[in-house]
């Protein structure tokens, strides 16, 4: 994108502002995978409810689907969604990632998965055996990217990590969102996908909790991975919402994590199961701001306005970090797990800045 076209934008924005007597300006930004930052500093006199109210009407003026006001620390920043939107590769990533000594074995760590790109275009992991993260909900609609987010921390698992360090339980209910999955040596069992199989390995993997329990063991790290949850909760019951707070409640100190997806992230649904047993929420675009408050956990986070495509906010730790998931095809992932090949993404080619920071959420 031209400079010439983020000034005629920028131009805009104060132009709109000014004409709703609600004065601002553009002093800069920065350009995301997915969107456009325009830093904005208004008047003594203008006040935040104002501009928020105005974000449609902005929008409209600059030809796009949405916009966006959000506030990190001082920053006050409009969130645009790019018309040239690009997506980030896990390939690409890695190979960045792989120039780095001393990332390697970071990667290498039961339970680090890699998630894609923040807005300072830095990569960033997730780090399931950290204390603050261990279980993590990923929340989105349809089209929001929310499996390929799932199947990208399988993948960049699995490439790194040995069987003997990692264990994977993957419950399917479509049974094709894991099915790239079905040959990778990291399995604990077969992909599960109808609810009697699935109670019956909840079951099993509560007491391999209680085991570990009982006898201090963390090794190797199980990942248990549950796409639709609101479905699966649907067609089992109280009983596996039991089970399934059990592990989230117990599973940390057992070397036990899930990874919980689902697009109903409403209370009704599963607010009583997620409200305070994932400490680390993966949100995508949402229905509405309802849905954004339960899948995040906390509100004002604007996810009902997220561009959807991979465009997700990390909210861990205190913090809200806006990212861009990264993506791997289906069929390389079955490549990459299929027998007697090299369980390592492959890299079609370095890009030409290479970066040299990792945000770790620790």
């Amino acid at each position: 994108m031209d400079k010439r076209t983020l000034n005629f934008q920028a131009d805009r924005i104060e132009m709109i502002l000014a004409a709703h007597k609600t004065p601002a300006r553009v002093y800069g930004g920065q350009l995301t995978p997915r969107a456009i930052q325009f830093h904005l500093a208004p008047a003594a006199t203008t006040k935040l409810t104002r501009l928020e109210t105005l974000t449609e009407e902005i929008a409209l003026a600059l030809g796009a689907a949405s916009a966006r006001l959000t506030r990190t620390g001082g920053t006050l920043m409009l969130e645009v969604p790019r018309r040239d939107a690009s997506f980030v590769s896990l390939a690409d990533l890695t190979a960045q990632l792989h120039q780095h000594a001393d990332l390697r074995p970071i990667l290498g760590s039961p339970g680090v998965a890699i998630l894609g790109l923040d807005n300072a275009g830095m990569p960033l992991i997730l780090r399931l055996a950290s204390p603050e993260i261990a279980h993590c909900l990923i929340a989105g609609t349809t089209g929001s990217g929310k499996t390929e987010l799932a199947r990208t921390l399988l993948a960049s698992m699995t490439a790194h990590q040995k069987p003997h360090t990692l264990q994977i339980a993957l419950f399917d209910p479509k049974a094709h969102s894991f099915a790239p999955f079905a040959h990778a040596p990291h399995l604990l069992f077969p992909i599960v996908s109808n609810a009697e199989d699935t109670l019956a390995r909840m079951g099993y993997l509560v007491a391999e909790m209680e085991r570990r329990a009982r006898l201090a063991i963390t090794c190797p790290r199980i990942v248990l991975v549950v796409d639709e949850l609101a479905d699966w909760l649907q067609l089992c019951g109280a009983e596996l919402e039991n089970l399934l707070t059990r592990l989230t409640q117990r599973g940390r100190s057992a070397g036990i994590s899930v990874i919980a997806c689902t697009q109903k992230p409403t209370a009704r649904a599963v607010g009583s199961l997620i409200k305070a047993n994932f400490p680390a929420r993966l949100v995508g675009r949402v229905a509405s701001t309802d849905d954004a408050r339960v899948a995040a956990g906390i509100g004002g986070t604007g996810a009902e306005k997220l561009a959807g495509r991979g465009d997700f906010l990390l909210v861990a730790a205190g913090e809200t970090i806006r990212f861009q998931a990264a993506h791997i095809s289906a069929e390389a992932i079955a490549a990459q797990c299929a027998p007697h090949t090299q369980t390592a993404i492959p890299s079609p080619g370095l890009r030409a800045r290479v970066l040299t920071q990792l945000r770790r959420v620790k």
